[in-house]
């Protein structure tokens, strides 16, 4: 068995800043670099968005400066912001139309019913899941007033939901009857296999946004299903862009969307060092997200 690493000891941020410098990183201004090691910390900074600029464990590239980096940190914040917003609109439509769909079928307590989804024991962890965020919420003024004045003290599935984490509204997406994902997919214009793979991986990127992760450069672990002429095109799923390609397509009736794409690439040509084919975007990307 290999022998298990210690940990490294603690560095001041001068320290810091003579460890980028022994590594090969140009710092041009060794004031600049300390204040920014002290707003955004090495782990978050360096270690993240080193990536490309130096091999695993090695000394930076020729010519690789701290600005380099911290364009690199700030293309990806105002990157996720952006998106973040995108992501929003799509929670809340889906939100309301499973929930709107759902209490129409099965009365607005009918989610209580293991019977009407596909899977039992599925249906008992929601349970529980479902039991946690109520728990968590409970002081919410929407919550207290169903708990005190109705009848069982339920919430009904259109104010449940507004409870749900993304991935909890995920999971019961996934877990409806294929016939009830159909007609719910269908008022998005999308087959239902399509959104529920493409729900999944939403909310997957929206955890990163939430948590100020990386989308920079990341491969992600959830990925979507895209459409044939997408993969055929030689587009990946596992980077960002492909994710932005089902967002389009959720969100093809919102007039917005474009201000959004134009977004990205007044982003891009602010922040020279992005290399967006490290987010799997071609050539034509811009053509291939906007909205026609």
């Amino acid at each position: 068995m290999e022998e298990l690493k210690q940990h490294q000891p603690p560095m001041t941020i001068d320290e810091q800043v003579e460890n980028l410098k022994s590594l090969g990183l140009i710092i041009n201004d060794e004031e600049y670099a300390k204040k920014i090691l002290n707003d955004i910390s090495y782990f978050r900074l360096v270690k993240a968005y080193s990536l490309g600029f130096k091999p695993k464990n090695g000394n930076y590239n020729d010519g690789v400066t701290f600005e380099q980096i911290v364009e690199l940190y700030l293309f990806n914040a105002n990157f996720r912001q952006i998106t973040f917003a995108e992501i929003e609109k799509i929670e809340v439509n889906v939100r309301c139309r499973i929930a709107n769909y759902f209490a129409e079928i099965y009365g607005v307590l009918g989610y209580k019913e293991a019977a009407n989804f596909v899977d039992e024991e599925y249906h008992k962890t929601f349970v529980e899941d479902i039991e946690e965020e109520v728990g968590r919420n409970s002081k919410a003024p929407f919550v207290k007033n169903f708990r005190d004045n109705y009848e069982g003290g339920e919430l009904p599935i259109y104010a449940l939901v507004e409870v749900f984490s993304f991935g909890t509204l995920s999971k019961f997406y996934k877990n409806m009857k294929n016939a009830d994902k159909k007609v719910v997919a269908k008022s998005f214009g999308i087959g239902y296999t399509y959104l529920e793979s493409w729900l999944e991986s939403i909310s997957y990127v929206r955890n990163i946004c939430a948590h100020y992760g990386r989308l920079y450069n990341a491969k992600l672990s959830k990925t979507p299903t895209l459409y044939k002429e997408y993969s055929q095109a030689g587009i990946g799923n596992n980077r960002m862009f492909g994710v932005l390609l089902c967002m389009k397509q959720i969100l093809k009736n919102d007039k917005h969307w474009n201000l959004y794409v134009d977004q990205i690439e007044m982003l891009i040509d602010k922040y020279e060092t992005v290399d967006v084919k490290t987010m799997g975007f071609p050539e034509n990307w811009k053509e291939l997200l906007e909205q026609k």
